[in-house]
């Protein structure tokens, strides 16, 4: 009883370690306008600030998840959020482009690491057989920051200042420390000589097609939030403080699929779930494009695109994670990089059509079209695993 009250705790600490990420990773795009009136740059340079913090996640993950190969976990997470605290802090404190670009891409870089070690250990805490359900405990922390957090940072940032949003970022993050420093226990993540010899597999020909699934694939539903508060105010014509209603009904939508996601692990395959729910995105963000204007429909695909987003989180963890049996933190840590490259890229793809005159709307059909592609990817992922089982 005590191991497992233990291990509860655990996975508490790195829930709220994904909380406080989740947190720093989407608030920013309900705060976009206010950011972009502040430092006097457009909605489209506004936007690299989402590029920065993922470009930092892609170029820290694989450089800092080395950490877990000299420390116990604990030290590593440890070391990991302090970083991220006292960068997202400093962010609040920006007062020009170029200085708020610096400070998003330091603040991204512990990103990647953290949950990379943490995504493991949270499978190994978890019961034999049962590894996606610790995966999903751990990321219930990166859902709830969306029903509670980021909703609540958007309101602060929009009424009176997003300076405060950073604040509370801040905020979290001296919590993660204080509880990871209280309930992690002491693990070695020192790899064996067999896992050291399982750096090679990340070569294997499966672990990349997924890593290309997470990059292209999961860009679409970066491409739709990004550029969220815009769309809901300038062609839903909801206010800029129901923002975070909306916001809400997306992070419940995200719950709501993650336990979804983690379910699907255990009725289908890893790969067969990530198909169902990449064509799932793909459909939802296209059907959003179209009915947008009316405001019902608008918060209903707010939650619709939540869920089906986020049953990919459990699946796609598992899937590299069965890919890379031996080098799992690596694999797991440039499983973030490749996400990240997905915010990058859904930012960065849904911004250019707005930028050459075609609307915020379009950024939604950038990514349904991002989406498909990732599904396309994966159903070659499973009919590939298929034809070499027969």
């Amino acid at each position: 009883m005590h191991a497992r009250q233990a291990q509860t705790k655990a996975l508490i600490a790195l829930a709220m370690g994904a909380f406080g990420i989740a947190l720093t990773e989407f608030v920013i795009m309900g705060i976009l306008p206010r950011v972009a009136g502040s430092l006097q740059v457009s909605i489209p340079q506004a936007g690299h600030f989402i590029s920065a913090y993922a470009l930092g996640v892609v170029i820290g993950a694989p450089l800092l998840a080395g950490i877990s190969h000299r420390w116990t976990s604990r030290r590593a997470l440890l070391a990991l959020m302090v970083w991220f605290t006292v960068f997202n802090a400093l962010s609040g404190l920006a007062t020009n482009y170029g200085l708020m670009l610096v400070l998003r891409f330091l603040s991204g870089l512990p990103h990647g690491a953290f949950f990379g070690i943490g995504a493991v250990i949270a499978s190994k805490l978890a019961r034999e057989g049962r590894e996606a359900q610790g995966i999903a405990k751990m990321f219930v922390g990166f859902t709830l920051a969306n029903v509670i957090g980021v909703p609540l940072g958007t309101y602060i940032g929009n009424v009176f200042h997003w300076s405060l949003s950073f604040a509370l970022i801040g905020g979290v993050g001296m919590l993660t420390v204080a509880s990871l420093y209280a309930w992690m226990p002491e693990v070695s993540t020192r790899p064996s000589p067999t896992e050291k010899q399982g750096l090679s597999r990340l070569q294997k020909r499966d672990l990349l097609a997924l890593l290309a699934l997470t990059a292209i694939g999961t860009g679409g539903f970066f491409a739709w939030y990004s550029y969220i508060a815009p769309l809901l105010i300038e062609v839903t014509g909801l206010a800029p403080a129901q923002v975070s209603y909306a916001m809400i009904l997306a992070g419940l939508g995200m719950v709501v699929g993650n336990m979804l996601g983690a379910k699907m692990v255990e009725w289908f395959s890893p790969v067969r779930a990530i198909v169902v729910g990449m064509s799932a995105m793909s459909a939802m963000l296209l059907l959003n494009s179209y009915l947008v204007t009316d405001p019902a429909w608008a918060l209903f695909l707010c939650f619709a695109i939540g869920l089906v987003t986020f049953t990919l989180a459990a699946p796609i963890q598992m899937a590299i994670i069965d890919a890379s049996r031996g080098a799992e933190m690596l694999a797991s840590s440039w499983n973030q990089s490749a996400f990240n490259i997905a915010n990058a890229n859904g930012a960065y793809l849904a911004g250019l059509p707005i930028a050459y005159g075609y609307g915020v709307v379009a950024a939604g059909r950038v990514g349904a079209f991002l989406a498909a592609l990732g599904a396309a990817i994966a159903l070659g992922i499973w009919l590939h695993k298929r034809r070499r089982r027969s």
